[in-house]
C-alpha cells in the first residue's frame, strides 16, 4: 500500500514537474526551425518563479471568482492530468482515470477560465470568453465520439483497461482507431491554443482566444493559469501516447526498475510529441476564427466516422 502511494504520488509530481519543460522544448525546437537561437528550454520555471514572487495586482470590480478560479483550474487540471497513465496502469486512483471523468475536469477548467475571463468586464475578456466557448461546444462533442469509439474497441473507458487493450495483437490495424487518432490531435490543438486555431506567442485581439482571457491576471495567478496550461498541453499528449502509443508502461505490481524504465519511455514519447507539435505549427499558418468551426467540425466527423465504421464492421 506504500508503495502504491508512492507512484501515484510519483505521478502527480512527473505531470507537474514535466509540464513547464515540455512547454519550454516545444518553444526550443520552434526556434532552431526558424533558424533563432531562442530561450533555453528551463525558461518556463524561471517564468514561473518570477510570477510567484511578484503581488497579485487585482481590479476594483474584480469578484471572488476572479481570484478563486486560477486555483480551481489548476487544481482541476493537475487532476486531470495525473489520472491519466504515464509511466504506469493500475495505480491506486486509476479506478477515476475514467475519459468521460476527465472531460468532465477539463470542461470544468474551462468553464472557470471563462467566467473569469468575462468578470472583469474588459472587452478582451468577452472576445476570448465567447471564442473559447465557442471552440469547446465543438471540441466536446468530438471527444464524446472519441470515447466512444475507444469504448467500443477496448470496452471500457477507464484509461489503463483501454492501454492495456490496445497493446493486444487481436486489436491491430483499424481505420476507425486511425480517424480517432486525427481527431483526438485536432481536439489537442483547438483545446490547447495552439497553431492553427490559436497562436499562443502573440497577443493580437483579431486571433487571440487564451491570451485574450488572462489579460486581467498578474502576479502568482497567473503564474496558476500559466502552468495549468502547461499541464494541459501534457494531458494531451500523455493521452495520445496512453491509448494510441502505450508501449512501455509499467503494470501493476511491477518492480520499480520497470516504472523507471516506463518513466523514461514517458520522456521520449513527450519528446517525440514536442518535436512534431514544433514541425507541425512551423509548416501550417494561423487560421481566421471564423474557420476554426470547420476545423473542428471536421474532427467531429472524423470521430464520428470512426464510431459508424465500428458500428458497420460488427453488423458483417
Amino acid at each position: 500500500m506504500t508503495i502504491d502511494l508512492l507512484i501515484q504520488g510519483g505521478q502527480m509530481a512527473v505531470v507537474l514537474l514535466l509540464a513547464p519543460l515540455l512547454t519550454g522544448f516545444v518553444r526550443k525546437i520552434k526556434a532552431r526551425l526558424l533558424r533563432r537561437r531562442g530561450p533555453s528550454v528551463i525558461q518556463p520555471y524561471r517564468d514561473l518563479l518570477r510570477l510567484l514572487r511578484k503581488e497579485a495586482v487585482l481590479a476594483d470590480n474584480a469578484s471572488w471568482l476572479f481570484r478563486a478560479a486560477p486555483y480551481l483550474i489548476f487544481a482541476t487540471t493537475w487532476v486531470a492530468a495525473a489520472l491519466v497513465p504515464t509511466f504506469a496502469t493500475g495505480l491506486l486512483f486509476s479506478w477515476t482515470a475514467d475519459l468521460i471523468a476527465i472531460i468532465a475536469l477539463l470542461g470544468s477548467a474551462r468553464f472557470f477560465l471563462a467566467l473569469a475571463g468575462m468578470d472583469v468586464g474588459t472587452s478582451f475578456g468577452g472576445i476570448g470568453a465567447s471564442r473559447e466557448t465557442m471552440i469547446a461546444s465543438l471540441a466536446e462533442p468530438a471527444m464524446i465520439m472519441i470515447v466512444f469509439t475507444l469504448a467500443l474497441v477496448a470496452g471500457s473507458t477507464q484509461l489503463s483497461t483501454v492501454s492495456a487493450h490496445m497493446t493486444l495483437p487481436a486489436v491491430g490495424l483499424r481505420v476507425s482507431l486511425g480517424l480517432a487518432a486525427i481527431a483526438l490531435v485536432m481536439v489537442a490543438i483547438a483545446e490547447n491554443a495552439r497553431i492553427p486555431v490559436d497562436n499562443p506567442a502573440t497577443h493580437l485581439e483579431l486571433t487571440m482566444v487564451h491570451e485574450a482571457m488572462v489579460l486581467e491576471y498578474s502576479g502568482r495567478h497567473l503564474a496558476m493559469i500559466e502552468i495549468a496550461a502547461s499541464l494541459k498541453l501534457l494531458l494531451y499528449v500523455a493521452l495520445i501516447a496512453a491509448v494510441f502509443v502505450p508501449w512501455g508502461l509499467a503494470g501493476p505490481g511491477e518492480g520499480l526498475d520497470r516504472h523507471a524504465l516506463g518513466l523514461a519511455a514517458f520522456v521520449a514519447k513527450l519528446a517525440v510529441g514536442g518535436v512534431l507539435l514544433a514541425l507541425f505549427e512551423t509548416a501550417i499558418a494561423k487560421m481566421r476564427v471564423f474557420r476554426v468551426p470547420e476545423f473542428m467540425g471536421a474532427a467531429l466527423m472524423l470521430g464520428l466516422l470512426g464510431t459508424l465504421l465500428l458500428f458497420v464492421s460488427r453488423s458483417l
